[in-house]
């Protein structure tokens, strides 16, 4: 038989029991693991070390370290618990090359895991090579400049005359996004990210961009390599104070549905965004699969992408899990293995919203050790979960260990109800210093 004629073997259907690995451990994660944990397909949940209270209340805590650089060890483990399916929630073990790294099996064949490979992670890794891919593929995007050189990036700032958003090239955690209000505010930024190395590495290359107006939103894609399953619409709140005030952070709340999008708009934005970045990556030897996420403007002028992730978006995935009906195994798996045209996704009627408490502090300087109350009567209420992210056990009690400490998440038969319980919830929960935005999902249409 010629090459020509050799027929790809055809991926098997999901088992009937999967042992699960979940890496991360924050809220993102939490939200992942409620929805795998009620799988009748779940045989073990196998959660990272580094997992909050929450998630480990839901699974098994691996006994070694999950560490990139110890990959061989997280394998070891996998083969010893038989473990089918790994799930990869935080971008930064997805650009090192987990993904791939972790898949491989001693006997040749391969582990399922959903999540992209390192260099299909580069889509979020390295916004300068994302922009470049965008303008190949002719996706709408905001018009921007990537710099090495503090002098030719201040020079070219400088020049401008209109204001433009300072963005580190790497992985900053959701933060690394300035749009500053004046010009100095702008220099400002470019010399806190180039040259004081506010966000380490992630700040050596910068984007200088084009700024754009508009409302903003998140569309999640499944994507298995070929077929794109779009997701229901989320929207964002990224500033820290109400009425979109204050410097950017990594979450404050998040609501979907989000209505600002009609059925028009999200079929234009599937042709023109996700389907030629999937072709795009396949063009560059470098197979999408997994979460694609696309954060937009919607300019008067259309649709135009301002970032891509390569997962699940934090806080967005927790009202989105929150809507889930089908079997979260089963559509992960159909995903990883190049089978989403095999399966139908349910999602709950009505809509929901997550609101984060964050810590005092949040984000330049969160305080940790201070002790949670009331996360049990929010959880008694109708409707009501509570994600926990940055948190850990401490003799005997819960208490803050990050920026974002929890994610109060509520359905409801619409976003009103859906916002209604999540605040009356929010408000059962105590810490000192407790940061918590007011207005969320205030402005959306419902």
């Amino acid at each position: 038989m010629s090459p020509s004629e050799i027929k790809p073997t055809k991926p098997k259907p999901c088992p009937d029991r999967v042992n699960v690995l979940l890496v991360g451990g924050g809220g993102r994660e939490h939200a992942l693991a409620r929805v795998i944990s009620r799988s009748p397909r779940l045989g073990t949940l196998h959660v990272d070390p580094s997992a909050n209270p929450g998630i480990a209340s839901l699974g098994t805590v691996m006994d070694v370290p999950l560490d990139v650089k110890q990959v061989y060890r997280a394998k070891q483990y996998c083969e010893t618990h038989d473990i089918d399916m790994v799930v990869i929630g935080p971008e930064d073990p997805l650009a090192a090359g987990m993904a791939e790294s972790i898949a491989e099996k001693p006997d040749g064949s391969r582990r399922v895991v959903l999540g992209p490979s390192s260099k299909a992670a580069r889509l979020e890794a390295d916004k300068a090579y994302a922009k470049k891919l965008m303008r190949d593929a002719s996706i709408p995007t905001a018009e921007a400049r990537a710099f090495s050189d503090y002098e030719n990036a201040r020079e070219y700032l400088e020049s401008r005359t209109d204001l433009q958003v300072i963005k580190a090239a790497g992985l900053a955690k959701g933060k690394g996004v300035v749009v500053p209000k004046t010009a100095e505010e702008g220099l400002a930024a470019l010399e806190r990210m180039m040259k004081q190395r506010e966000f380490g590495d992630a700040g050596a290359r910068v984007l200088i961009e084009e700024r754009l107006e508009g409302p903003e939103v998140s569309v999640l894609a499944l994507v298995d390599g070929r077929n794109i399953m779009i997701l229901p619409a989320c929207q964002d709140h990224k500033r820290l104070g109400e009425g979109d005030t204050g410097p950017n952070t990594g979450g404050m709340g998040a609501f979907c549905p989000s209505n600002t999008i009609d059925e028009a708009t999200m079929a234009l934005i599937e042709r023109e965004v996700f389907v030629p970045i999937v072709d795009a990556m396949r063009r560059d030897d470098a197979e999408f699969r997994g979460v694609l996420y696309a954060g937009l403007m919607l300019t008067p002028a259309g649709p135009k992408v301002l970032e891509f992730n390569v997962r699940f978006g934090d806080p967005e995935c927790q009202p989105l899990m929150a809507r889930l009906e089908s079997d979260a195994i089963e559509l992960f798996h159909a995903c990883a293995t190049g089978q989403l045209d095999t399966v139908d996704v349910r999602w709950r009627d009505g809509a929901a919203m997550t609101v984060v408490l964050a810590a005092a502090g949040y984000p330049e300087a969160p305080r940790k050790g201070d002790e949670i109350t009331g996360i049990d009567v929010a959880e008694a209420m109708e409707g009501v979960v509570v994600d926990q992210a940055g948190t850990k056990a401490q003799g005997g009690s819960i208490v803050t260990n990050g920026g974002r400490v929890l994610g109060v998440t509520a359905v409801g038969a619409d976003l009103a109800e859906a916002r209604t319980r999540a605040y009356a919830a929010a408000d059962k929960i105590r810490f000192t210093g407790k940061v918590m935005r007011a207005d969320i999902a205030a402005m959306a249409k419902v």
